[in-house]
């Protein structure tokens, strides 16, 4: 397998052209820089991938009412790790 870097501008192209693979890339890249806005534009594209990085760092952070904009947004899994974290005992949260 070539390993091989792309460039921003054709993962963008690729992905603008309806290729899944590409913008999940793009997110990939947004998550490694903490481009928290890129990975929101993302989303909002239809990039479950993005939902799925933003939920994991929001779900770190104990951010429900990130949580909550990322399942508005269309990511379900933020749904349930928003429910999880709002049914958590106060102790559970302590470790």
């Amino acid at each position: 397998m070539v390993n091989m870097n792309v460039d921003r501008e054709t993962l963008r192209e690729l992905a603008d052209a309806g290729n899944e693979t590409a913008l999940d890339r793009l997110a990939d890249l947004a998550d490694t820089v903490g481009d928290i806005q890129e990975l929101s534009e993302l989303l909002d594209e239809g990039c479950m991938h993005a939902g799925y990085l933003l939920t994991r760092r929001a779900a770190a952070a104990c951010d429900l009412r990130e949580l909550q904009r990322i399942s508005d947004a269309g990511y379900e899994e933020a749904e349930k790790e928003l429910s999880r974290l709002l049914n958590e005992q106060p102790d559970d949260r302590r470790n």
